[in-house]
């Protein structure tokens, strides 16, 4: 039992891990940061972030901070603001990109983590289950989104950051808190759909 223990603890920590080397710190100018995580279509001289709309819809002079501390100006490439959705880039290649899942098959009562900064403790981890699979409504009353809502803790700082599974796969991207006590995560076939057409703009 303690082999098992020790291995499962040792299997999650590495989990883990592989996020955290995706993850990076958002930077918008004024006093607050968010997260962001390397998504794919990585190239040799730029790489992609993805983060939330409300993270830089007012900031100034964007900067994405990696790991290892080192800071790059980030250029927005694509916003959608209903779907809290925003795509940047940066002059840094080769990145670790994000295992990205398929939240079609994500299920109520999976296991799931949210790595973020929250409250700016950076690359910290809160674990919880998967609470609810539904809509929300958009800011146009004819629209409406997917959301994943968990029991996770998110916070202030949590905003843009990856929703994974036991996996470390990305099934959604933390967006908000409802309640006090539930969050918010758009679904990471949503966010997949979303950088596929602004590639195509760009």
């Amino acid at each position: 039992m303690i082999e098992l223990t020790t291995s499962l603890a040792e299997a999650t920590s590495e989990v883990v891990r592989r996020v955290q080397r995706s993850l990076v710190v958002l930077h918008n100018g004024h006093h607050g940061i968010g997260a962001g995580i390397i998504w794919g279509n990585q190239r040799s001289d730029s790489s992609l972030i993805l983060t939330n709309y409300h993270v830089i819809a007012h900031g100034r002079r964007l900067r994405a901070e990696l790991e290892d501390g080192t800071e790059f100006p980030a250029r927005l490439l694509a916003q959608a603001p209903e779907f809290d959705l925003a795509l940047l880039e940066i002059d840094k290649g080769d990145l670790p990109a994000a295992l990205i899942a398929d939240s079609h098959i994500l299920r109520v009562g999976e296991l799931v983590l949210a790595i973020g900064h929250p409250w700016g403790q950076r690359s910290a981890v809160t674990a919880g289950l998967v609470s609810g699979l539904s809509t929300a409504q958009t800011r146009d009353p004819n629209k409406s989104i997917e959301i994943i809502r968990s029991d996770v803790n998110l916070a202030p700082g949590n905003s843009g950051g990856p929703l994974v599974n036991a996996n470390g796969a990305v099934v959604g991207i933390n967006t908000m808190i409802l309640g006090g006590d539930q969050g918010i995560a758009v679904p990471s076939h949503v966010a997949s759909a979303f950088v596929e057409e602004a590639l195509k703009g760009n």
